[in-house]
């Protein structure tokens, strides 16, 4: 789920709403237009010519939801491009996105092969001229595309720099111990991926980062698991900051400072009945965090710096809970993908 918001200011508030169908039959970004008052309307739904698919539950192999992938930032927009996978067809799709109307969207080029199996996360940054994508099936990994945006997606690597440790099928079987994120640090220097560890089987989730330089890819990445942190999954930059704000399923959510050698804990909280805190977004009127639960139909609101929990909004509006979310000017919306919400 992501936004694209007037130029003039992010705290205007956004244009338009995008998610990914994820429609094994046939893949689509839906944008939904925003009104002057926030609230949304119907838009228009774009094919990504390629396929979704779900992962598995553990035990059952029954299809996973209501987050079929497990992940955060399927679709990714920057200015006026936008990236999205297509975890049923192990590829990547990049569009143009009309400057008059956000909800007219072309593809650029075609799909491209992400280099692995079955993505689930993807970015883009402008000052490299690069997407980025994490896979997290039997080949799972991140891989690099140059991105043109008249020719589309080429690819920067021979391979991918694969996560072997993650030992997984494809579809994977989770949510536990799959990739969760990528996303540029604040200076675009760096692609940042997070990655979930599985507790029942004591491994430990990490954060990679991989060097940038001139627009190119570093060889290898650099990975270190946070003390304290075992299931980490979606992020934020934290404003005027180089931390990341990332939640974590076994327990809420961390501060993380990316200055020093390693990634180290300056925040840890601590969410009250949480069941699987997964997914943020900080609001750039408030600059403070809000995260989601699939399992609790409510949305926590907590301080950056400090880790305090400001608020807790309990909804009734009968979904079981909520996953993906953004946020911009004086709103935050959430996806239920469950519900179909």
């Amino acid at each position: 789920m992501t936004n694209a918001t007037d130029t003039t200011a992010a705290r205007a508030g956004p244009r338009v709403i995008y998610f990914l169908s994820n429609d094994a039959a046939g893949n689509s970004i839906v944008a939904m237009k925003v009104g002057a008052d926030g609230t949304l309307s119907e838009g228009s739904t774009t094919p990504t010519g390629g396929k979704g698919a779900s992962g598995l539950l553990p035990n059952t192999n029954r299809t996973a939801g209501p987050d079929s992938l497990s992940s955060q930032s399927a679709v990714y927009v920057k200015g006026n491009m936008m990236v999205a996978v297509n975890a049923g067809s192990n590829t990547m799709t990049m569009m143009a996105i009309d400057a008059a109307d956000p909800t007219k969207l072309t593809m650029v080029g075609k799909p491209v092969d992400t280099m692995g199996e079955f993505p689930v996360t993807a970015v883009l940054s402008l000052k490299n001229k690069m997407a980025c994508v994490g896979n997290t099936g039997a080949q799972a990994g991140i891989a690099c595309f140059a991105a043109d945006p008249k020719t589309g997606l080429k690819p920067l690597m021979r391979s991918q720099i694969p996560f072997p440790s993650l030992q997984q099928s494809t579809p994977p079987v989770g949510p536990t111990n799959t990739v969760s994120q990528v996303l540029f640090n604040a200076d675009e220097s760096a692609l940042l991926t997070t990655v979930k560890g599985e507790p029942t089987r004591n491994t430990t989730g990490f954060l990679s980062i991989l060097p940038v330089h001139n627009g190119c890819p570093a060889a290898r990445d650099i990975r270190s698991s946070p003390a304290g942190t075992a299931v980490l999954f979606g992020f934020a930059l934290i404003p005027g900051t180089t931390d990341l704000f990332v939640t974590d399923a076994a327990f809420g959510t961390v501060t993380l400072s990316t200055s020093g050698a390693a990634p180290a804990v300056l925040q840890r909280t601590t969410i009250p009945g949480q069941r699987a805190t997964c997914w943020t977004a900080i609001s750039p009127l408030t600059n403070t965090a809000f995260v989601t639960d699939p399992a609790l139909n409510r949305i926590v609101e907590v301080d950056t710096k400090s880790g305090e929990i400001l608020q807790i909004t309990n909804l009734n509006n009968g979904n079981a809970g909520n996953t993906d979310m953004v946020a911009g000017g004086k709103m935050v919306y959430v996806l239920s993908a469950g519900n179909e919400t």
